[in-house]
């Protein structure tokens, strides 16, 4: 019985959708979901926003949420982790910390049969058993969004005689899937322009005051910055901040562009004190539980969900903010 329900395992894993085989979990009799989830923390209006759906959304689907905050640490994901299989949750989802670390945890997951559902952020393993699903943003293509306006752009930019673009980084945390991945895309676009370069790149966390604290040294230690770009809208607000205080003016002076397109984040668009955003929605709640109710029914969903996101101007963020959710 058990090679059978192996053997029924790999071929599911084959194809391009995986189901929650073997996951099947002895939920109440009246059929109630119990869910897992250990967040990242607080650390953004992004975040917030994030926390809010997942929390509003379990409330009108009826599933019962246990919800974690791991102040941005993975030893306090892990054991949130650990302590929902202790509980014998239904389901399990979580947006990592950082990429690496997570087979441990994910196999003992595994091995009480319980689902694992990864939002916002991937893991980097070489077990992709180890969860069912990814639910989120191409980071990857939000890096190549934003480089792609600036390469577009670059010739309304403020330069040096010979034509040099200087970019200063404001990274996301290190090691995460989105600082990885919005650096990796943001260089495979600019890198075929010799006039671009990036001249300085530092974490700020994903947070206001890291972006801010990050800006104000990257204004003392280089004389000439053109373009700022931020991993998010958090960190592109706390360099906005920084670059008011030395007396320059933001989104003129020197060009910013972000990434997630939060409230704040587009308000400052609206005012051209930044230049370009490309949306990562946070608005993940609805699709969480819809596939948590399919994986707990053992029916199949795609091993990956990416949301659909667009990118904003300054007057295009004019016309969106009356209508905006977060």
């Amino acid at each position: 019985m058990k090679k059978t329900l192996i053997a029924v395992c790999a071929l599911a894993l084959g194809g391009m959708s995986l189901s929650a085989c073997g996951s099947e979990r002895d939920s109440a009799e009246d059929g109630s979901i119990t869910m897992g989830f250990a967040q990242v923390g607080a650390e953004s209006g992004w975040r917030t926003a994030n926390t809010t759906s997942i929390q509003e959304s379990a409330k009108e689907a009826g599933i019962d949420l246990k919800f974690s905050d791991a102040q941005q640490k993975q030893e306090n994901q892990i054991k949130s982790i650990r302590s929902y299989i202790q509980q014998k949750v239904d389901v399990i989802a979580f947006s990592p910390v950082v990429e690496t670390g997570w087979d441990a945890v994910l196999q003992e997951a595994k091995r009480a049969k319980i689902p694992v559902v990864l939002t916002d952020r991937a893991v980097d393993t070489e077990d992709t058993s180890l969860y069912v699903t990814f639910i989120g943003s191409d980071f990857v293509e939000e890096g190549e969004k934003a480089g792609q306006w600036l390469v577009d752009n670059a010739d309304t930019s403020d330069v040096d005689k010979d034509g040099a673009i200087n970019v200063v980084e404001l990274q996301g945390t290190t090691g995460s899937a989105p600082a990885i991945d919005r650096k990796k895309g943001f260089e495979n676009v600019i890198s075929s322009e010799s006039n671009i370069k990036i001249t300085a790149s530092q974490t700020g966390d994903f947070t206001r005051d890291g972006g801010k604290q990050v800006m104000e040294a990257f204004l003392q230690s280089n004389p000439k910055i053109d373009v700022v770009y931020a991993h998010n809208d958090d960190m592109g607000l706390g360099a906005l901040e920084a670059i008011k205080a030395a007396g320059k003016k933001p989104g003129t002076d020197i060009k910013i562009i972000t990434v997630d397109a939060v409230k704040d984040g587009m308000t400052a668009l609206a005012a051209g004190e930044i230049n370009f955003i490309v949306e990562c929605s946070p608005l993940l709640g609805p699709q969480l539980m819809d596939v948590a109710e399919k994986v707990v029914a053992g029916e199949e969903v795609p091993e990956r969900i990416v949301t659909e996101e667009t990118t904003f101007t300054p007057e295009q963020a004019k016309e969106a903010l009356p209508d905006r959710k977060y």
